[in-house]
This record gives C-alpha cells, sequence and structure tokens, in this order.
C-alpha cells in the first residue's frame, strides 16, 4: 500500500487533489480502507484518463457514412439462407471440438440489475418462467446439454469450462449463488469466476467523482475490459493448460443464448475465422442496435448513432437493408487471437463515452443524487477488437431463436422480463409443434402458434422445455410426435421419462 504522501504528490501531478479533500473528517478505520483504495488505483494513467474522458465528453460521434460498407458476402454464414448440407457439417464440426475439449464459454456478467429494478447480478434473476428458475441456471443446463450431445455423437467424455467475468459488484454474490445451488450440478473447478477492473467515474470538467467522503465514484470499465481482465486474472494461462482453443463469449441477459453453439462454433472453425460475431437482421432501420460492417476496410462494430437514417434506411434490390447485421454481443475467438490482443493491442483499445447520473459529496460533504446527467464513465467495448482480426466472420441467426435480451424492468417497451419469458415459451411452443404434436390451452382448444413473442404482445401457452431435455429442439419428435399435450406444461427430466414409458 502507498503512503499518504505518495497518494497524495501522485493526485497533484494528475490535477486531482480534490478527492483527498474531507481527509480529515474521517476516521482511522475510513482513512485506511480510502488509502487502500487508491493505492490500488492506476495513479500513473490517471491525468490521462480524466482528460481524455473530458475530451470525449466534449467531442460528437463523428459520421462515418463516408466510410461504410457491409460486409462482403463470402464471411457471412446465415441459418436462414446457407444450405442444409453446410449447417449441418457446420454443426457436427462444432460438436467435434466441443467432445475434443476445445470449447469454451466466456460470459460477461459484470453489470447489477440496477435497470431491473434489483441490487444483484442479473444472472440471478427470475424472469417468471413456469419452473421459476433463473438466466443462470437455463445457461448452466445448456451447458450440461451441449456436452451430452457432443459426448452422444463422438463417443467423448467431454468438459466445456465455464468462465464468468464479474465486477466487483457481482463477484461474491455471483459466487454465493453458485456455491448455494451446487453449481447447478456443473463440477465447481470447471467454473472459473473472475473480476474486471473498475475505473472511476469523472465529472464533464475531468474530475474524479466522490461518491462519499472517503470513496471514489467507481464503475466497471465496460465489458471491453474483458481483455485486460483475461491477462490480470491469468485466465489465458488457464485456457491454454485445458487446451481450449476456441471461445464463445456472450452477455449475461439474453435469455435465448445457445451456450457453445456447435453450428456458430462449427461455421467460424471451417472458416478459419480468428474471430466471429453472430448478428441478427434490423427489426427496422433506426433499430438503436449497433452494426457489424466495414470502415476503411477493417470490420467493426457501428454505433447507430454514428450513422446517418438516410445510411440506415438504405435497402438492396432485394428490399433489404443494406446495413442490417445487427450486433447482439455474441461472440467467437480463437485463444491465439486473444492473445494477441492481450500482447499487441490492449493498448490501442478504444474508449467510449456514457453520460450516466452518478451519486456523489457536495463540496459542504452532502450525499446528492443527481436527476439528470453529471458524470462520464469510459467504457471500452468487447468488439472494439474486431478490427485487429486477420479472417473476421459474420453468422445471422433467427432474432425470435436466439435474441431477447432483458434490460429493463416490467412497464417498458421491450427488452423486459415479460418479453424475455414469452420469447422463450413461444420458442417452446414452436419446437413442441414442430415436433408433430399438439398443444391444448385451458380450454381444450388447441394452441396457436406465434412467430414471436418478443414484442410482449402475445401470450404464448405456458410450455417449457427443460435444456436438460432439449438443447435446441432436437430429440423432441421421438418423444412428443402425435400427442396431445394440456397446458401448462413443463417438460423436465422427469416428465420427458413418463413420457418415455408410456
Amino acid at each position: 500500500m502507498l503512503s499518504l504522501e505518495q497518494v497524495k504528490q501522485s493526485l497533484e501531478s494528475a490535477g486531482q487533489s480534490h478527492i483527498l479533500q474531507f481527509w480529515p473528517e474521517l476516521c482511522e478505520a475510513e482513512r485506511d480502507r480510502f488509502l487502500q483504495e487508491l493505492s490500488q488505483l492506476d495513479l500513473k494513467g490517471l491525468k490521462d484518463h480524466c482528460e481524455g474522458a473530458a475530451r470525449a465528453a466534449a467531442s460528437p460521434p463523428a459520421s462515418l457514412d463516408q466510410h461504410i460498407e457491409p460486409v462482403p458476402p463470402e464471411s457471412i454464414g446465415s441459418v436462414r439462407k446457407s444450405d442444409k448440407d453446410s449447417l449441418a457439417e457446420w454443426e457436427n464440426e462444432g460438436l467435434l471440438q466441443i467432445s475434443e475439449n476445445r470449447v469454451g464459454v466466456l460470459l460477461l456478467a459484470g453489470g447489477q440489475g440496477t435497470r431491473l429494478g434489483v441490487q444483484y447480478p442479473k444472472g440471478m434473476y427470475n424472469v417468471g418462467l413456469p419452473s421459476g428458475k433463473t438466466l443462470y441456471q437455463i445457461q448452466t443446463e445448456r451447458i450440461h446439454k451441449i456436452q451430452e450431445l457432443a459426448d452422444r455423437k463422438y463417443g467423448s467424455k467431454c468438459t466445456v469450462p465455464w468462465y464468468i467475468m464479474t465486477s466487483e459488484f457481482t463477484l461474491a454474490p455471483t459466487e454465493k449463488f453458485f456455491k448455494e445451488n451446487n453449481y447447478f450440478g456443473l463440477e465447481p473447478s470447471n467454473i472459473v469466476m473472475f473480476e474486471q477492473r473498475m475505473i472511476p467515474a469523472v465529472t464533464f470538467d475531468g474530475k474524479v467523482i466522490l461518491q462519499g467522503k472517503g470513496q471514489l465514484a467507481m464503475a466497471p470499465d465496460g465489458n471491453g475490459g474483458l481483455y485486460q481482465a483475461l491477462v490480470d486474472n491469468k485466465v489465458l494461462e488457464d485456457m491454454k493448460k485445458r487446451g481450449v482453443e476456441y471461445l464463445h463469449v456472450y452477455c449475461v441477459d439474453n435469455i435465448l443464448v445457445k451456450m457453445a453453439d456447435p453450428v456458430f462454433i462449427g461455421f467460424c472453425v471451417s472458416k478459419g475465422a480468428d474471430c466471429g460475431a453472430k448478428v441478427v437482421e434490423k427489426a427496422y432501420p433506426g433499430e438503436p442496435v449497433g452494426v457489424v460492417c466495414r470502415v476503411r476496410g477493417v470490420s467493426q462494430v457501428v454505433e447507430y448513432s454514428e450513422i446517418q437514417p438516410e445510411t440506415a434506411e438504405l435497402r438492396g434490390p432485394g428490399g433489404e437493408l443494406v446495413y442490417s447485421a445487427g450486433n447482439i454481443c455474441n461472440h467467437f475467438f480463437t485463444r491465439a487471437f486473444l492473445q494477441d490482443v492481450a500482447e499487441k493491442f490492449i493498448d490501442q483499445l478504444e474508449q467510449h463515452v456514457a453520460f450516466k447520473k452518478v451519486p456523489f459529496v457536495d463540496l459542504c460533504g452532502n450525499q446528492v443524487k443527481p436527476t439528470e446527467p453529471n458524470g462520464i464513465k469510459m467504457e471500452k467495448f468487447v468488439f472494439d477488437v474486431f478490427p485487429f482480426s486477420r479472417n473476421f466472420v459474420v453468422f445471422e441467426v433467427v432474432r425470435e431463436d436466439e435474441f431477447s435480451p432483458l434490460k429493463n424492468a416490467d412497464g417498458a417497451a421491450a427488452d423486459n422480463p415479460t418479453t424475455a419469458r414469452n420469447s422463450l415459451l413461444a420458442q417452446h411452443c414452436r419446437w413442441v409443434t414442430a415436433a408433430r404434436a399438439t398443444l391444448l390451452d385451458e380450454h381444450g382448444n388447441t394452441v396457436p402458434l406465434t412467430a414471436s413473442a418478443s414484442a410482449g404482445d402475445s401470450h404464448p401457452a405456458l410450455c417449457e422445455i427443460s435444456p436438460l431435455v432439449s438443447y435446441f429442439g432436437e430429440g423432441l419428435e421421438q418423444l412428443l410426435k402425435g400427442r396431445t399435450l394440456p397446458t401448462p406444461l413443463i417438460l423436465d427430466q422427469q416428465r420427458a421419462k413418463e413420457l418415455q414409458a408410456q
């Protein structure tokens, strides 16, 4: 730990001496704690961080319209447009890699559920499914199932290690939650939790914000903090030791995520890609999602705010949007590429500005909760590494099957617990129908199929299929074909056994 004198000097040279303004008012324990916190800061880089934040906040995002072009067709695969033989080949390749212990999954779980109205990690959220399962449990069960599918196909006994990047806010509750639930049946040694760095929030004129008299306002450094965290926590060494060559990286809040998706992994491996992104077709030109495209010939994600409306509305000869590849934070990386990023590119990652309402203490030491954004949080994004890829590919999937994020509390127009729950239930209804079974509602009427319930305006039948029974609809036909099933239907392993015995 640094001495008070060393910290003082560093803060003065960074133009941040106000941080210690309440030092005389702190008790001994508070001083020790605060000095510990300040010692862990990158004090050498503090001046650059604060000045960079103020500069970035003052300059509006540049329009990139003159420099962008779509990803070339030869770098794109698609669930909808690729032929069945190719999809089957990619799936087999992905399952082969999984069976040989060469695939890991990495979860970005640094954010709290604040926008959901809860103070715990999003992965612990229960959206109200009939089974009461949380996002973490659903994801764990998908890992169980994909291991089983690979083992059955290739006669292996494989492991898909699960790396979970948390933040200072989410590490302890996530560890506790998994422990209390016996890791949902996974081997604890195959779940590796690690923490991303925290960085200080800054005022618009470049001053670090004090959250308390002896506490800085800190925030995780965005999901692009992954790359520094891989280095800090020796995660790449762990992957190498386990023989992991390919990594599926995804965000915690997507209830439909396919863990270690063999089709996506097989596509990327077959193409020799070092980096890949799953995308969904944009729902409409102005949808507020980033677009995967090329800028000056280099692959990257362009934020919707960086494209003019007339560019977003451009259509091709078939009427399709030219810039339709919506980014869903679902990526493929080779370990070798991540090693490259760690060794060569980590200092070149772009910083993004987020304007936030940051609680603070005023000059008199009073606690203030601002009603308007008063601070800047600098974030890196996980996709900031795309420009460093030597062979970047894109894989388009169907939104209704693979993307329904949980971002807002119920009452918001979209991406809330109701839309997430309905998306999953509607998908499972489609699976049952595809397996040539019939679902009945509480009145004995046949349940009509809904293409999607993601808008929350339709209420699918209560039909939930455990990932332990089916990963993505496979194996249901031999179990359900020709059956008439009343709802609510929870098809867990026990119910599946009963149906098999009938």
